[in-house]
């Protein structure tokens, strides 16, 4: 039988790879795609792209507050497989033919939907006992994209990154998640895919943490670190039910 977790009063969410895909980093979603599609071009020119794309949406507005998430594949898509383009590890022509940039991004968007129907009733079940924020590196529309999949009356508070003006790894977005909690950072759970994003920081001001550690970019780390590791999100029923 599993350890219950006591003691805690909230819980804080992070959302991209955690909530919508379920411990798998994005960047293994989407190369998954690019293999689906036999889009012609090389693993690390793919990190490459996809590493430009955030940056690129991290520093630029091209996300509006009322895209839903569809709408931001096709964005992240589009930038990527331009990339690819102007770098010349793709062919125009042949990324027009194909519409590799949409062809992805519908997957994409498939894909998360599958994901929500075994991670969603998590967040409607623990809702229904604990006081859930999210708390997210995002682009302006999380509000958005929580009523696009259903999930906004599962949370109290949303702390986005591009609202607020900080960004995980900063403990001080998680800060921001346990004042709108209301509760000592010590009855406070924090679950994340991330281990330096959303691990360290959150044991940084005290948190508890669960870490869903699932398909990721290489990371280190000290597997002692987290309260709790698990792999799957329902998981995480069992130890607070």
């Amino acid at each position: 039988m599993s350890e219950k977790l006591i003691d805690i009063q909230g819980i804080i969410f992070d959302y991209g790879g955690t909530i919508d895909t379920n411990g798998r980093h994005w960047a293994e979603v989407l190369w998954e795609k690019y293999k689906t599609f036999d889009v012609p071009v090389s693993k690390p020119e793919f990190r490459e792209a996809y590493v430009y794309g955030e940056r690129t949406l991290a520093h630029k507005q091209l996300i509006k507050p009322e895209y839903g998430f569809h709408e931001v594949l096709s964005v992240k898509t589009r930038i990527q497989v331009d990339y690819l383009i102007d770098k010349g590890g793709l062919s125009r022509t042949k990324a027009d033919k194909y519409d590799y940039a949409t062809r992805i991004a519908d997957s994409c968007y498939r894909y998360v939907w599958d994901v929500l129907q075994r991670t969603r009733p998590v967040l409607q079940t623990l809702s229904k006992r604990y006081k859930l924020v999210l708390v997210s590196n995002f682009y302006g529309n999380i509000q958005a994209v929580l009523k696009d999949f259903g999930l906004s009356e599962s949370f109290s508070a949303i702390i986005e990154s591009s609202v607020v003006g900080v960004r995980k790894p900063d403990p001080a977005i998680y800060q921001l998640g346990i004042d709108a909690m209301g509760f000592p950072a010590d009855k406070v759970l924090a679950v994340g895919d991330s281990y330096p994003k959303d691990v360290v920081p959150a044991k940084h001001i005290g948190c508890r943490v669960a870490w869903l550690k699932g398909e990721s970019w290489d990371e280190d780390a000290n597997e002692s670190l987290p309260d709790l590791i698990i792999t799957d999100l329902p998981e995480l029923l069992t130890y607070l039910l």
